[in-house]
């Protein structure tokens, strides 16, 4: 039998183009794999409760039918979560004290991928299966095989009603608030944010215009990736056209979302995580608030006139969990819209976001544009990547330029000044260049950015045109 390829095993999780890269042959000896890691990690030789949850691409049943059988010829309870987003699918987990889960999903990926992501239990939350946590150890097992020894009969128990548990536990986060009646459009882009999404709103009140809450792999309407300015497009005009109060846009799998303020324009997420912030600290005083380093300067304001304290992180959401992990930290907040709290195992959650916006909204009766306007502390140029074949020299080239500089080399490199700074590091993914700057000043903040624009081009060996990530 043809091994699983090398490249589908990522620093967060599995992913590749089905069926050439993952498929339902090679979903089998990874799901062997992955049972042998959570057995060693939990050191326990009883039979293990794993659940199992997928997205709606057209290749999910075949790999959820592999995964599945797998498991219970092992000896495992399987939980059979259904078509569920990947934040439900986290809440679960935790929630019911699973040992491990598998959710198959390619996220935002175009229609022809599909992927694994893998979670364990443990004492402070769920530890998320990445670089760090296990994935060499997966990838090297279902290279070269494991042996396994069946503890007992397994069996597969479907587990319904999730995402309505989901929202309860939301509500109870957000502390019950009371919201008034506004008006949202919500473009799922045919995926998964559309279950939970739907869900909220029969629980609380308000006016959900629906944009592609059809389930529908072969994603008809858009690519589900919000970090394309061009995905946003309509929501942006529907949003404009019916007078809403604020648009959603959540991304393949559901753990990423972009809001739209009442004028059609898009909401940086450090705005989203400073509102977040903000509110929590009001009312838990010296809690450790997160935030990745692409952009700071904002959150670490808000943060240090609540008297909270942050920590910075690197990117990527497995990264994320686990520097929640070690911190404590109650609620993070990561550029590309991902959001987690302690309250839900240190994994992603929408809903609370979502309810606590609202209540803002409602507590303050002001405007979403309003409201984050006023926590703004900087501008931002939106994530620049370049495709190049020498980052790693590139990166060099900018720590000489910018010596003088306060420089970090937690991801990359990020440079910092009194009033400016950038951070740019090499994708996990692809032969990627990724840039973000931000500035205290706007019209600087242009300046600076065709600064170091042109400093990459100086010393790069383009693969490939740059683009603009927005």
């Amino acid at each position: 039998m043809d091994l699983p390829p090398e490249k589908i095993f990522k620093s967060y999780d599995i992913r590749g183009i089905y069926p050439d890269q993952l498929n339902e042959q090679f979903a089998i000896p990874i799901t062997k794999a992955i049972y042998k890691l959570i057995s060693d990690q939990l050191n326990t030789t009883k039979p293990l409760t794993i659940a199992v949850g997928r997205d709606m691409r057209l290749s999910s049943p075949a790999i959820f039918e592999a995964v599945s059988k797998t498991l219970v010829e092992l000896g495992t309870e399987v939980i059979d979560l259904g078509i569920v987003s990947t934040p439900t699918f986290y809440f679960a987990v935790y929630k019911f004290g699973y040992d491990g889960g598998i959710q198959i999903t390619a996220s935002h990926n175009p229609k022809e991928y599909n992927g694994l992501k893998i979670v364990r239990k443990s004492k402070s939350g769920l530890i998320k299966i990445g670089k760090n946590t296990g994935m060499e150890d997966i990838k090297k097992m279902s290279r070269e095989g494991v042996d396994i020894v069946a503890r007992g009969k397994g069996s597969i128990t479907k587990k319904e009603g999730v995402a309505e548990e989901e929202v309860q536990n939301a509500l109870k986060i957000a502390g019950y608030p009371n919201i008034k009646k506004f008006k949202i459009v919500a473009d799922a882009a045919n995926a998964l944010g559309a279950l939970y999404i739907d869900a909220l709103f029969k629980a609380i009140p308000g006016d959900l215009i629906k944009m592609n809450f059809e389930l529908d792999g072969t994603f008809p309407a858009h690519p589900a990736d919000p970090l394309i300015p061009e995905t946003l497009k309509d929501l942006q005009k529907k949003v404009l056209e019916e007078k809403a109060d604020f648009g959603l846009a959540p991304d393949g799998d559901g753990d990423r979302l972009i809001f739209i303020d009442e004028k059609g324009q898009i909401i940086p997420a450090s705005l989203i995580t400073a509102l977040v912030a903000k509110e929590i600290l009001s009312e838990k005083k010296g809690e450790t608030i997160l935030f990745d380093i692409r952009y700071i300067l904002t959150p670490k304001k808000i943060v240090e006139e609540y008297q909270g304290k942050y920590e910075i992180t690197k990117v990527g959401h497995a990264f994320i969990t686990e520097k929640m992990h070690q911190t404590g930290g109650i609620f993070a907040g990561e550029s590309s819209a991902h959001y987690f709290f302690r309250e839900t195992g240190n994994a992603e959650s929408q809903l609370p976001i979502i309810l606590i916006v609202l209540k803002v909204m409602s507590r303050e009766n002001k405007l979403i544009s309003e409201i984050v306007g006023s926590l703004k502390r900087s501008h931002e140029s939106g994530e620049i990547n370049f495709r190049v074949k020498n980052g790693l020299e590139i990166i060099e080239a900018l720590k000489e330029k910018y010596s003088d500089a306060e420089i970090s080399e937690l991801d990359g490199i990020a440079v910092s000044y009194k009033d400016w700074r950038f951070s740019i590091r090499t994708s996990n993914t692809e032969p990627l260049l990724r840039l973000n700057v931000e500035h205290i000043g706007k019209e600087d903040l242009e300046g600076k950015t065709q600064e170091i624009i042109e400093e990459i081009k100086k010393h790069a060996v383009f693969e490939g045109p740059s683009t603009n990530s927005g």
